[in-house]
């Protein structure tokens, strides 16, 4: 196994990566950000170079400083390769299965190789498929007017409280934390009513995807979600990064929201894994 520190090196595994869309997109977003700015502090581990088979992007191991915060301990992977990656995955030191962490990939052997870990591990092992979907040309997406009294903005920490509350994987402080970081780190629009609160918004992850897209009740059937998803979608593509996002699989209403943007949904599933020691 390679930790790829190299700038030229991860510039190049860039432009592979890219070519291999869509499998590869949380791989692909991921490195994206690393190699522009890294503001979470990640690394790219390969299992050989230039000719490598697996890829897989995880919290650079100095940066580690509490092993049960699901939401900070984010890995990524691709293989060209599958038993490549399942040596990657047991035979080596590129995952700290000391660690609570969630893993995304989108290829079935990805999903097969966490179970064998689980099983070798002796860890506990929460696997949810979801759908995800790819904007290949969002300068495409259809525009909705805004109300003049509303305004397109970004969200400070001031809102994180609110994006914690409405966020069906938030609630607790460490979600609080990490929707914080995300907000500082990477790109998000939000709508401003005329009293300056944040009524509709989306965000950004470490590996490129967007996450927490919600309206308030009381704001909702007037389009804003669609204003905030062309907006980002934009602010992302401009930035280099690729335009997605995951959707669980009953969830029609956004699945509808995303086709009718111009979205393109995957044929292979996203393979959320969470690991667990505990």
């Amino acid at each position: 196994m390679l930790i790829l520190s190299c700038a030229s090196k991860l510039q190049l595994l860039e432009t592979l990566l890219k070519r291999n869309l869509p499998q590869t997109v949380a791989v692909y977003g991921a490195v994206v950000n690393i190699n522009r700015g890294n503001p979470v502090g990640h690394e790219v581990i390969v299992d050989s170079w230039p000719d490598c088979k697996a890829v897989l992007t995880r919290p650079r191991t100095e940066a580690d400083t509490d092993n049960t915060d699901l939401y900070k301990n984010i890995y990524a992977a691709f293989y060209w390769d599958l038993d490549v990656y399942r040596r990657l995955l047991l035979d080596t030191d590129a995952v700290n299965w000391k660690q609570t962490f969630r893993l995304y990939g989108y290829q079935n052997g990805i999903y097969d190789v966490s179970k064998d870990a689980a099983a070798t591990k002796k860890i506990h092992l929460t696997a949810t498929p979801h759908f995800t979907y790819l904007n290949p040309n969002p300068d495409k997406m259809p525009q909705r007017q805004l109300d003049p009294s509303f305004t397109i903005s970004t969200l400070k920490s001031s809102h994180v409280d609110i994006l914690n509350e409405t966020w069906h994987h938030g609630g607790n402080e460490q979600s609080r934390r990490y929707l914080d970081n995300m907000v500082k780190c990477f790109p998000n629009i939000c709508i401003l009513d005329s009293n300056g609160h944040p009524i509709s918004w989306g965000i950004t992850d470490p590996i490129g995807a967007q996450i927490h897209g919600y309206t308030l009740p009381s704001h909702r059937q007037r389009g804003y979600l669609a204003i905030v998803l062309r907006a980002l979608s934009m602010k992302s593509h401009v930035a280099g990064c690729p335009v997605y996002g995951h959707t669980a699989m009953n969830n029609v209403q956004m699945q509808r929201l995303l086709e009718y943007m111009g979205f393109q949904r995957l044929s292979e599933l996203c393979h959320l894994c969470i690991h667990s020691s505990v």
